[in-house]
């Protein structure tokens, strides 16, 4: 349960660091693989391999990974979240914050595709696929979606005041799901791992960048 907003005076300085780490380590990613640099292509390559043919050899635990992909941590379902989160804000009369929160949630997709668009780099290719998606790899949106919408909910729930139990919970079940999300894409051949990690580290920066301006925001309000 959301209590009301903390009044202790936000620090900047941590979620501007930690956006601004993420924003330059997926930059580093993001020159690598356009450059198609050759250790990480090697590193995609191998660990792609190495799960196709766990997955052609396994139907039943890739029939798990295709419901959990499609289903569970789809972006769609994410932005579902976000929407009854905007919802509930909505209700508690906080406006602003609401559309902070769902601008932050269109930061993110416009920032995914917009670097799709850009990159377009070709998915892996498989004589016997066991899934298929459309559209460029770079960066992996499953990955990225899950990313900004748990890193949202931590931010509310740390903004709020959250209790204790509440606060170690939820970004638990947010790591779980970023890392599961991650692993279905590559187990299902549909993305390499450095677009997994893009997303992951991009949606890192679209969240803690977006929370950095927030709390400038704040004390700038506050005086």
């Amino acid at each position: 349960m959301l209590l009301a907003p903390s009044q202790a005076r936000p620090r900047p300085t941590g979620p501007l660091r930690a956006g601004l780490v993420c924003a330059l380590l997926a930059g580093v990613l993001l020159v690598l693989v356009v450059a198609q640099w050759g250790p990480l292509m090697a590193l995609d390559r191998a660990v792609a391999d190495g799960l196709h043919r766990r997955a052609v050899a396994d139907p039943g635990l890739t029939h798990v990974n295709r419901v959990l992909t499609d289903w569970v941590w789809d972006p769609w379902a994410m932005r579902a979240l976000l929407a009854v989160v905007v919802g509930v804000l909505l209700w508690r009369g906080e406006r602003l914050l609401a559309l902070w929160v769902a601008a932050t949630s269109g930061l993110g997709t416009a920032v995914q595709q917009g670097l799709k668009a850009a990159v377009d780099r070709d998915r892996p290719r498989w004589p016997d696929p066991v899934d298929s998606a459309g559209y460029a790899a770079f960066p992996s949106g499953h990955a990225l979606s899950v990313t900004v919408a748990f890193g949202l909910l931590v931010w509310l729930l740390a903004l709020h005041g959250a209790g204790r139990r509440t606060r170690t919970a939820v970004p638990a079940i947010g790591v779980v799901s970023a890392l599961g999300v991650g692993f279905t894409r590559l187990f299902l051949g549909v993305h390499w791992l450095s677009d997994v990690v893009g997303g992951w580290l991009i949606g890192v920066a679209v969240v803690t960048l977006s929370a950095a301006a927030h709390q400038r925001w704040a004390l700038n309000r506050r005086g």
